[in-house]
């Protein structure tokens, strides 16, 4: 049993064909793929806690980009109805204005009429 048939082969410990340098390869090459196993075990422990802690941070990041996303949103609807109020204002003056000049614009007229008016008669 010497050579290695195939990676499932079995040792049937009760033939006793086998001989002492069979089992001691046979034992090398257990030990040799525990040692592989355990290896490959501790590197996926590794990266799965790298991958937890990243994903941790990664949420934390995004929860503080979400809060000061909500503040900045927050801070720019409160500018945005102070800029509105403003406009309203400035609004009501220009129409405030806008009658003002109308009224001088009508007196004004009104004033060249009765000074036409004066001079020719």
């Amino acid at each position: 049993m010497a050579d290695h048939a195939s990676d499932d082969e079995v040792f049937d410990f009760a033939n006793t064909e086998f001989t002492r340098e069979d089992l001691v390869q046979a034992l090398n090459d257990m030990v040799h793929e525990y040692k592989t196993l355990s290896h490959t075990f501790e590197e996926i422990k590794a990266e799965n806690a790298s991958l937890k802690n990243s994903s941790a941070e990664s949420s934390s990041d995004e929860l503080e980009d979400t809060d000061s996303l909500k503040t900045e949103l927050s801070r720019l609807k409160i500018e945005n109805d102070l800029l509105r109020n403003e406009a309203s204002e400035l609004k009501a003056e220009v129409d405030k204005l806008t009658e003002e000049m109308s009224s001088w614009n009508k007196a004004v007229s009104a004033f060249q009429n009765l000074r036409v008016s004066s001079l020719t008669g």
